[in-house]
Formats: structure tokens, sequence, C-alpha cells
């Protein structure tokens, strides 16, 4: 720990090292805490112990096997063997391994899941409890199944044909068809460009149970398979365990060659146009292809890397202050360095043009991408930089052992399959500080003018109909004038760096009481200036600290024609900046700092969040300040406002999804309600910079009637004097609000409709929901929840796994406190047009078997157990302590009671949910929309 706090607490310069002490061949320091071994037959084993989430641990499996391994007539074999793992294995047959891991509170899709891609597939259990006797073993011998135990029934394959049809045809929309087109130029024309890998609808309906048999014998085998596991275990344990278990799967004899696909170089320039009817908005796609190597990493790839990065943080900045001109051609572009495929980089540009722009657009961007190329960066830009990076290494050596499981799995992952480093974070910190220490401003040029190649490059396009679409000839004369434009000149950084509150005169206050709060064991400080702040030390998450400021009011005292400007007030400021500093100067000013403040309006309340390090919390309080005395509005930043939201309505244009929402909409609550607006032309045009500016005035006028929560690894010594510099010396008053029940009514109590729609790709939609008025109560809450849970399981087995007619249906419910307490649920799905009307009628059966109650124990147990899992993990959290005092200050309930929640949840019955299905359903109000494909 001493070693961790040294490194931390360095200061931003760097060290004086001489360039013979960076030796770029040498190997990278080995992060020693990951145990990597290798059994005999091949397979690659991971293990890392971490408390990260006391008495749990995540199982993965990865496969070094994706769809660019399948023959023509194979294509979607490796999704759909993704799909049976959950179908029956030699030791869980039928869907064993879900019921197994849900009578522990597992839940699929959430903490049981699994990917394909192009090259690997990848299983995972996350957050499986380790103190419960003989699930790791559980946990291991479900591995052990996935790598060399599914049964492949052939009824469990005819039943997943149709799941897997129907996931794909939720995906199909516009941009899945443009992403697929483009495939060809992106990957050049090699195996990647034909196997998406949902794979052929063709071969998911018709392929051989043989087919499927054998592709699981070919390639999942050892050799192509590592466990991981990471967690709260005993690493010698879980070592001995997988030795055990897994030494005795043979290897097989004569494999199949894992070959790894190589995208060739390409002289000229490789071009996509793809123009779709759904898609209503352009963007643009420049890259470059770069080298990739599989073999060892080295210092030399940590230099490229952080280069890389460093390069892509700077042009992307200066792009994102040409988006924040307002006559600026395209609403976004950024610059990238990243991994595309096995064996390949790509450098390049992602734009995202104006209507009409997409010429203009591109060459604003190349001009800024070649002004790089030409002149480099700045030292200002490079020190910014560099403090970003020192920044970032810090924050995480200090939080090293927070590092969730997921990054740890990725880090393994990575490992495996593309053979990246898994480095010693403060070692490789080391190393990048001497990288930093001989590096100049020419080294960073000589970089990016090797990115920007001659060779190797692709343009994609998105076009639009109607509109001048950015043509493979123009594209190439644009970046020949360009490259040969001599009035290009370097880029200037005129910022002087000074403080976020310089010139700023701060007349401190006092703190007039603080009293301990020991029933949650927090402290409320009253100061002088009568605001209240609740404050939680809590180090749970090491070196972090999270800030809420909450008040009741929010849109409910907003006039009815001053919503739209209401609406935009949270992305205005966001856009404008702070304080004297426009957003372009906040984020230099900001640079290796780890603070970040957000506002918000919401129907009933305003609030300010924020994040932040110990060490920057002074940053983060001065944030808060400036909101309240020297909030920035910008009237050029209010003009790009205007021009995104054109952009976006045009987007929503074609989008059937949007079409969908404003069919609701206006069904529900007409054409003219002035809370439940069409965001249109008029909405648009009813946006005033000047009503942003007085609803922000209004609704965060009066700090006194906000309640501060404080919670997070900061001593209370350390935040009395910042409470009293910064929050006590606001100005305040002593008025108080509350908020109004401007709630809006359904014009009817029954809707029923169907709708046809214009599609490419045929695909029904099913929405259905009902409300009633119900007692708000937290036990209330938890039966609606687990009322929810129970009927979206029911449904994932009679819709999905019994029918095959959709790839799943959500169910969401909702119980408010405030303004009216109402009770609601809500059933959304997509399925095939044919299968529509049975499936809507079984929605309908399951509701009313479990308002007769028809409700199985083992299936409320499984949604009650997995409560009780979360229940236990969110206090892992610093975010646990932020919400205990919200709650207890303005819900009025101890949160850490365990009358409050455990109690209740272990007292939920299947009569409870029962009787509020019953309640909610008796006279009901409801919708059911199902939307079709025109005939």
């Amino acid at each position: 720990m001493k070693n961790l706090l040294t490194v931390f607490f360095l200061s931003l310069a760097v060290h004086t090292i001489t360039a013979q002490e960076l030796k770029l061949n040498d190997p990278l320091p080995v992060n020693t805490r990951i145990k990597k071994g290798v059994l005999k037959n091949g397979m690659t084993y991971y293990i890392y112990k971490t408390d990260v989430i006391k008495n749990v641990a995540s199982y993965y499996i990865i496969q070094n096997v994706g769809s660019v391994l399948e023959n023509d007539d194979q294509q979607g074999l490796a999704h759909f063997l993704e799909h049976m793992a959950f179908n029956g294995t030699k030791n869980f047959p039928g869907k064993g391994v879900l019921n197994t891991l849900q009578k522990h509170g597992a839940v699929f899709a959430k903490d049981i899941n699994a990917y394909t891609a192009f090259d690997e597939t990848v299983y995972n259990m996350d957050n499986i409890p380790t103190n419960v006797p003989g699930l790791i073993d559980t946990s291991l011998l479900i591995l052990h199944d996935w790598a060399d135990g599914l049964l492949l029934t052939e009824a469990e394959i005819d039943a997943e044909r149709g799941v897997i049809k129907e996931e794909w045809r939720t995906r199909q929309n516009g941009y899945m068809r443009l992403f697929k087109k483009s495939l060809p130029a992106m990957f050049n024309n090699t195996k990647y460009a034909d196997r998406m890998p949902i794979g052929l609808m063709s071969v998911v309906d018709n392929f051989k149970y043989k087919a499927l048999r054998d592709f699981y014998h070919d390639w999942y085998r050892t050799d192509l398979q590592a466990i991981a596991v990471v967690g709260d275990v005993d690493v010698a344990e879980i070592e001995q365990k997988i030795q055990k278990l897994f030494s005795p799967i043979e290897a097989i004899k004569n494999p199949i060659e894992r070959f790894v696909i190589q995208i060739p170089d390409n002289k000229v320039m490789l071009y996509n146009l793809g123009i779709d009817k759904e898609v209503a908005t352009s963007t643009i796609s420049f890259t470059i292809n770069q080298p990739k190597s599989l073999k060892d990493e080295t210092v030399a790839d940590i230099k490229e890397s952080l280069f890389s990065g460093m390069i892509s943080r700077m042009l992307s900045s200066r792009l994102r202050e040409n988006s924040q001109k307002p006559d600026a051609p395209f609403v976004s572009a950024s610059a990238s360095f990243q991994s595309f495929a096995r064996a390949k980089n790509n450098f390049g540009l992602l734009i995202s043009p104006k209507p009409n722009n997409q010429v203009e657009a591109f060459k604003v961007a190349l001009i800024e991408l070649n002004r790089a190329v030409k002149f480099g960066f700045t030292q200002a830009e490079i020190d910014r930089t560099m403090a970003v990076y020192n920044n970032y290494y810090q924050t995480k050596i200090s939080k090293i052992d927070q590092t969730p499981h997921a990054e740890i799995v990725n880090t393994i992952q990575k490992n495996y399959l593309e053979n990246e480093a898994m480095t010693d974070m403060p070692k490789e910190y080391e190393i990048v500080k001497t990288i930093f220490a001989t590096m100049t401003p020419k080294d960073l040029q000589d970089f990016i003018q090797k990115l920007y190649s001659p060779e190797n490059r692709v343009l994609d396009v998105t076009g639009v109909e109607g509109e001048n679409n950015l043509s493979e000839a123009a594209a190439l004369q644009l970046i020949k004038e360009v490259e040969n434009d001599a009035t290009i000149t370097a880029y200037t950084d005129e910022f002087v760096g000074k403080t976020l509150i310089s010139g700023l005169k701060i007349k401190a206050g006092k703190i007039k009481s603080e009293k301990v709060n020991k029933e949650i064991g927090s402290t409320r400080f009253v100061l002088s200036n009568g605001v209240v702040v609740d404050y939680t030390f809590t180090d749970i998450e090491k070196n972090n600290v999270l800030l809420e400021a909450a008040s009741f009011g929010g849109n409910s005292l907003v006039k009815d024609a001053d919503l739209p400007s209401a609406a935009m007030v949270s992305t205005l400021m966001g856009m404008s900046g702070l304080g004297d500093y426009n957003a372009t100067d906040l984020r230099k000013v900001l640079a290796g700092k780890n603070a970040n403040a957000r506002i918000g309006i919401s129907d009933l309340e305003e609030n300010i969040s924020g994040m932040t390090t110990t060490k920057d919390i002074e940053t983060l309080l001065q944030m808060i300040h400036l909101q309240f005395v020297k909030p920035r509005f910008d009237e050029d930043s209010f003009k790009v406002l205007l021009n995104n939201l054109d952009n976006s309505l045009i987007q929503r244009k074609n989008d059937i999804a949007y079409k969908m929402e404003d069919s609701i909409t206006t069904t529900l609550y007409g054409f003219n309600n002035p809370r439940k607006r069409l965001f249109d032309e008029k909405y648009i045009k009813d946006i005033s910079f000047e009503k942003i500016k007085a609803i922000y005035l209004d609704r965060f006028k009066n700090p006194a009637d906000f309640t501060f929560f404080i919670a997070g690894d900061i001593s209370k010594e350390d935040l009395k004097p910042l409470l009293e510099k910064y929050i006590a010396s606001l100005p305040t008053t002593k008025k108080k609000e509350k908020w109004q029940d401007n709630s809006v009514s359904w014009l009817k109590g029954t809707n029923k409709k169907e709708i046809f729609m214009a599609m490419e790709d045929p695909k029904a939609t099913v929405r259905i929901a009902f409300k009633n008025p119900f007692t708000y109560s937290l036990k209330n809450t938890y039966v609606l929840k687990a009322f929810q849970d129970v009927l979206e399981n029911r449904l994932l087995e009679t819709l999905r796994e019994q029918e095959g007619g959709t790839y799943g249906a959500s169910v969401f419910s909702s119980l408010p406190k405030r303004p009216k307490q109402i009770a609601s649920f809500y059933v959304y799905f997509d399925c095939d047009p044919d299968k529509v009307d049975k499936l809507v009628a079984i929605v309908h059966e399951e509701i009313e078997k479990i308002r007769k109650g028809d409700i199985d124990k083992e299936d409320l147990d499984k949604v009650l157990t997995s409560y009780l899992k979360d229940l236990k993990e969110e206090k892992e959290y610093t975010n646990y302590g932020l919400n205990v005092m919200y709650d207890y200050t303005i819900e009025g309930y101890n949160r850490n009671d365990a009358a409050n929640n455990l109690d209740l949840i272990n007292s939920v019955t299947p009569q409870d949910v029962q009787k509020l299905v019953n309640t909610i359903l008796d006279k009901a109000e409801s919708f059911e929309f199902i939307f079709k494909p025109q005939k």
C-alpha cells in the first residue's frame, strides 16, 4: 500500500530521465495478481482474487471461435451454439443452467449471458455467491459443460431456430442494413464481410443437426478455450479445482487450423455509399488501416498505444471545438485509433454532417487532420493531455483494489485472444512517465504522419436520398486539394492557464451546527446561509466521492408554454461551459482533474449531481459554487443546440421506432396536450434562449432550498473548510418551494389499436399496458417488481422458448410516491407479424393466470432471491451511502434498516402478488397497440 500511495501523490511533473533508459524492446511488467496457467490438454486458465464485491465471483469461458470460422453453409452456427449452451448440457439438461443459477439470485441477460462476435464467443456468469456451499463447484461445472458438454438435442435445436430468427428480426433496421453493406469496404472483401455473427436465416432455418454438432466438435476444443475466475476466491483452491475438473477433457487430435483473417493492404481507397429509406441523416467514416502485431508486447507497444491515444484525444478536441461554432458543417466529429479486427487497427475520423453538408463537413474535418499532420500539436495541448494521462494512472492505481470484475476479465480476454500484455499498473505508469520525460512535439507529429498513410484508406458514407452525397470522386478530389493546400496554418492555442475561479471573490461562511445522525451514521452540517449538507464518510470505494443536491419543484413549477425550453436547460448548460469559460476552455481548465458536475430538471425536482476523487473535491465544490453564482449562458452554444435539434428532427423523420412513440402519444393524450408534446418543428420553434436562462435562474436561485448530500472517501476535517468556503458562501433566501401536481390523464380509459406502417423488414411491435390507483409503500414496490419479473420470466418461457415467436419480451412497472400513487405495468416485444395475434393472446393468458393465483412459489423465490443479492451488492458502492441519506431525508425511511428492505422482500407471498394484480386490473385503464407492416 505504501508504494501505491507514493505513486498516487507524485506530482504531475515527470522525472528527468535520459532517453537511453527507455528500452523499447524490453518486455512489459506482468500483473502477478493474475494467475495464468495452461493445462496439458491446451486449455488456458486465469484466476484473480478480489473482494471488490465480497463473497461473489464471476466465471467466464472465452472461446477463440467466432463467425469468421464458418463455411458458407454454416453462416450463423457459431451464434447458434452460443444459444444452445443455455438449452441443455450434460450435467444441466433443459434449462438446468438458468434454473440452477436463478435459485441463487442470478438473472438471465444481466448476470448470465454470452455474446458471439466475428472472432470469439464469450460466456459469463457474473457475481455468483461464493459463500454458498457447493456453488463454486457448480459454477465451474457449468463452465466445463459449456466447454465440452452441450447436449444439442434435436428438439432444443428446432425450438431455438425461431428464437434466433426473431433476434435477427428485432435487430433489423436501417442502420443494421447499412452496417452490413459497409462490411466489404471496411474489411477489404475478406471473409469478415460475409460473416455477420447472426448469420443467414436460410441457414438457421435449414441446417442439419449434424452440421451444428460437427461445428461444436471442430471448434469448441481445449486449445481454443480459456477459463477465467475473478472474485472473492482462494486462488490455489480454484486452480486445483480447475486442474481436476478440466484436465480430463481430451484434446482434439489433428485439429482444424484456427486461422486468423488477414486484411490485405489496398493502394486505392476503398469506398462505400449506403442509402436506406429508414435513415434520414448522414455519417462519414474515413479510416486508415494500421498494422497490428499479435506478438508478445514490449515497451515499444506501450509507447505506440500512448501516442495513438494522445493524438486521437488532441485531434478530437480540435474537432469538438469546431463543432461548437454555429456555422460548423457537422454536428459532431471525432478521431479514434481502435482495433476493429483480430489482426488490424485503424485510425480515422467519424463525422456527422449537418443536412446537405457532407462535402463541406468532410473537408473541414480533413483540414484539421492535415493541420495536425503538417504542423503537429502545441506544447500546451500536449501538456494538458499528459496531465489527463497522469491523472488517469494515478486514479486507477489508487483504486486498484476496486477494479471491477468486468475490467479484469477484459484484460484477460485481450491477453488470451490478442496476446495483449496483462501489465502491472504501477510499473506501467513508471514506463509512461519515462516516455513523457523524453517525448517531444516532433515525436507526436512524426507518429501522426506515419498513421496518415496514403494507402489502406477506407471511406464509408451513409447517404441520404435527395442530398448531395459525398461521392468517391469528390472525396478523392477533396483529399488531394487539402493535402496540397499551402494556406493551411498551424493550430493556435490561445488559452492562458487560469484556475476555475480566477478573479472570483468568495467570502467564506461558517458551519453553524454539526450533528451526528446515529441511525444512519451520517453527519448533518447546517451552514450560516441556511444550506443543509448531509455527509457520510465511506471508503468502500477508495478515492471516490459523490455529491447530490436536490430540491422539489422541477418542471411542475414551469408554465406549460415554457416546457420545451425547460427540457433543454440541462443540455444548454452542459454546452455553454461554466463561469468565465466556454465548454472548450473549461475542458482545458479541468485537464488532469476528476471533477464532474451536471444539473438536471425533472418533473418534480431540480438537482445537481457530481462525482470526483478525493484530491479533486475542491474543484467539484468550486464547480457547484459557480453553478449558483456564475452560471454561463452561451448564445453561440444555443445556436449550435438548435442546429443539433433540427438534425435530430430529420433523423427521427424516417425512424419507425420514433413514429411508433409519436402514434402512442397522440392516441393517449391528443395532438395538442401542452405537457405531452410531440418533438416537431413547432416544439423546436418554441425553445427560447431567454426562457432557458430564466428557468435556470428560477430553479437554481436559492441554494438553501436544496439539501446537499456528500458521500465518499473524504474526511470530515478536510471537507468542513471547503463547505465553509464554497457552499456556506452562497447567497440564499428563506423561501422554500413545493412541487405541484400537473399530471396528465389519458383521453380514454381503454385504448386498443392496430397501426400499419411501411417498413423494409416486416416486423410486428406490441405494447400493452395497465394502470390503476394503488397505495404507495415500500412493500408494495417490491410486490409490484416481483409481479413484473415473474411475468417477464413466464413470457420468456412461453413467447420465446415454447413458441419461438420473439427474441424476448420486456416488462416494466412503476409505483411512484408522487405526484399520484398509480401502479402500472407495461409489456413490450417485437415478433413475427404472422404470430402476433397468438402471442398477444398468450400475454393476456399469463397475466390472467397470475390474477387467479397461478403463481409458482419457486418462480417467485427466484426473483426475490435476486433482490436480496442486489441488496447485498449495492452496499459495496459509494452510491449506497448517498442513497441512504437521500432516502432518510427526502423519503423518510432508513435504507439501512432491514425492516425497510430485507424483511419486506422475505415477506412477499404469492397471495400479495395476486392481490396486487387484481387491484391493478380491476376497472383498469389500459392500452394495446399493435404495429404491423403495411401489406
